[in-house]
């Protein structure tokens, strides 16, 4: 049988691996590319930074078409983030009331119904000033749960006497 054409296990491993190889290379390409992107972002954001005090009416995590944001803002966004929930923060600076964007941290860092100093850079909330960095939050986290062990075994000796 001349026509007929058989691939070895040999052949299949090899032909798979070119396969993973090209994937992962593209997966590299994009992730570089990405990188480089968040980069240039991170840049424009420290420039355009500014430290203001905003009265914080609400926050809510939400998709942005359900938030009250500027049509050309809402244009704007990458595609993607009109399916996701995005954080949002409504304050009132000066008089003026707006919506504003964070991340997570910040998001919970912020309390509603306070004046809070933050960094902003456009409607985007970068940092609230004197916020404590992750690693200072877990050792404040961590004090606090032996200061509730030791209350805890106060409580014990106290009550067995």
């Amino acid at each position: 049988m001349k026509g007929d054409f058989i691939l070895s296990t040999g052949d299949i491993i090899i032909v798979i691996t070119i396969i993973i190889g090209i994937i992962l290379g593209g997966l590299y390409w994009l992730n570089k590319k990405a990188t480089k992107k968040m980069g240039d972002h991170q840049d424009m954001i420290e420039r355009a930074k500014q430290t203001t005090t905003i009265f914080v009416i609400d926050k809510k995590k939400a998709k942005i078409t359900e938030v009250n944001m500027p049509k050309m803002v809402t244009e704007q966004m990458p595609k993607i983030y009109k399916f996701l929930k995005l954080y949002f923060v409504q304050a009132k600076i000066g008089p003026q009331i707006l919506t504003l964007m964070c991340d997570k941290r910040v998001f919970n860092a912020i309390q509603v119904k306070k004046n809070v100093k933050v960094e902003l850079a456009g409607i985007y909330i970068v940092s609230v000033v004197g916020m404590k960095s992750e690693k200072e939050l877990k050792e404040i986290k961590k004090a606090k749960k032996e200061k509730e062990k030791e209350a805890k075994k106060e409580n014990k000796k106290n009550s067995s006497k």
